[in-house]
């Protein structure tokens, strides 16, 4: 029998350096931070990828505006993202770069393969494209003639480039996505990818004469690479991969690629196609979040209503805004946040509530074995046992099909249990019972506390600091001691 552990590798997208880390993007990259965990503590072997996308117009438009080289701009804006992910506490494996010389050694390998198997052709190209997103657009994305995203109009590009036989893949993709052999959750996702379907995948332009900060093509350098191409490849070359299909890195597929809705599109046609034109495995899933709004209003500079992750951080802590993001909505749809909000999900959900169970039974516990040092304990009743037996299996359900602000809703529901229990058992007042019951507390905190790692990882620490636990069943396993109080009310 093979004593191989089982492997989760989770990717966010790579994030464009054009400016710095918002809320959408700590979002995702938390998501995948938490899954990640939550695998390690499966004993899986886990690969959490993540990085920054470096190429294309739109860094080199900024650059020039700026007075800056494209590559100092890419340093300087992929330097905040390391910092932002610092901040939040994020245990990636590898951060990509696509300026990194492996990786653009291997997107030229793979392009000349491309090139060599016939995928790829000259011609003329003429399309909408939309800046802001550095995407193709057709006449039915726009609203009132603009990307509803960016706000802005399109520009028609009509150029001699290198093109991608996409809807040569159109019918076995499709195929792929009905049967759930390359999987998009939720399913109004799906659906989505299949009404896009319905109008017929057209081949794309995978280069562009015009613009010199991107991968020169090698079969052709007077172009450079279409960005997306490009910063798909960094799903493979971020696992030290060299371009060559027949040889793919240990981890590849991923389980599970994280992204938001806009795009959704790319993702579900030009990097799968290419896949398939390569000869490579597909990613098992997709998993498309939605965006936040700010009191019921898109966030936007010019309405003054944008929310910093570092803001977050600086006025709840890292744990906290870990926790006030991911609880915010259910993942795979929009949400609303506002400060107000904010405020009072903290204050209820980790000052009252989780803080304030951790101090209640730290105290009754020190009490109490401060009048019976030497009491054993049998283990605890069948009732609770169950009850904590049943939060574990739902939070692990809800974590294995990535609903995060669902495991951390069961995570409260175990909460208020012991809140009940506290209420109805009086452990402060002395009985025969006392100490089981502080006991049966003390063993239900810890498995709170287990769960809240992957979420909260610098809490759960002090938490098993205060409890000095290595759970024992048949006699006092605690070693408790009282700390700081761990979500002061805001």
């Amino acid at each position: 029998m093979s004593n191989q552990r089982e492997r989760f590798f989770v990717t966010t997208p790579i994030y464009y350096v054009n400016s710095r880390p918002h809320l959408g993007h700590s979002y995702t990259t938390i998501t995948a931070d938490v899954l990640a965990r939550y695998h390690r503590l499966q004993n899986k072997e886990v690969f959490f990828l993540t990085g920054t996308d470096e190429h294309g117009a739109k860094i080199e438009k900024i650059a020039q505006e700026t007075n800056i080289s494209p590559q100092k701009l890419c340093d300087k804006n992929s330097k905040l993202f390391k910092e932002a992910w610092r901040k939040l506490n994020i245990s990636y494996d590898n951060f990509i770069r696509t300026t990194n010389p492996n990786h653009i050694k291997s997107v030229q390998r793979v392009l000349q393969i491309l090139y060599d198997k016939k995928f790829i052709y000259k011609g003329i190209y003429k399309g909408l494209y939309c800046l802001g997103c550095e995407q193709y657009k057709t006449k039915s994305d726009l609203i009132n003639g603009k990307c509803p995203d960016h706000q802005i109009k399109p520009e028609i590009i009509k150029e001699e480039n290198y093109i991608f036989k996409l809807s040569q893949f159109e019918n076995l993709l499709r195929k792929k996505i009905m049967n759930n052999e390359f999987e998009i959750k939720p399913e109004e996702r799906k659906r989505e990818v299949l009404g896009f379907f319905k109008k017929g995948l057209q081949d794309i332009s995978i280069s562009r004469q015009k613009v010199k900060w991107g991968i020169p093509l090698p079969f052709d350098k007077k172009h450079t690479t279409f960005v997306w191409v490009d910063a798909f490849l960094n799903y493979l070359t971020g696992l030290g991969w060299n371009g060559n299909p027949k040889n793919l890195p240990t981890f590849w597929p991923p389980n599970l690629q994280l992204m938001s809705k806009d795009i959704l599109r790319v993702h579900a046609t030009i990097w799968p196609a290419l896949l398939l034109a390569l000869e490579i495995p597909l990613p098992k899933k997709l998993f498309i979040h939605g965006y936040f709004t700010i009191d019921g209003q898109k966030m936007s500079k010019s309405l003054g209503n944008v929310i910093r992750p570092e803001e977050l951080v600086e006025k709840f802590g890292v744990d906290a805004t870990r926790y006030l993001l991911l609880s915010a909505c259910s993942f795979g749809r929009d949400g609303d946040i506002a400060w107000k909000k904010l405020f009072e999900k903290y204050n209820t959900d980790l000052a009252s509530r989780i803080g304030n169970l951790v101090a209640r039974i730290i105290t009754m516990a020190i009490k109490a074995k401060n009048q019976e040092p030497r009491i054993k304990f049998k283990d605890q009743n069948l009732e609770i046992k169950k009850i904590i037996q049943g939060s574990w299996q739902k939070y692990k359900k809800f974590l294995d099909s990535c609903e995060p602000d669902k495991a951390l809703r069961e995570i409260q529901e175990l909460i208020s249990f012991c809140d009940r229990y506290i209420e109805k058992k009086k452990p402060w007042e002395k009985s025969k019972n006392q100490l089981l019951v502080i006991n049966n507390l003390l063993i239900t905190l810890t498995n709170i506390t287990q769960m809240l790692q992957p979420f909260l990882p610098e809490a759960s620490e002090k938490i098993f600091r205060q409890l000095g636990t290595k759970l024992n069943s048949e006699e006092w396993g605690f070693k408790v001691k009282k700390d700081r109080i761990l979500f002061p009310r805001i």
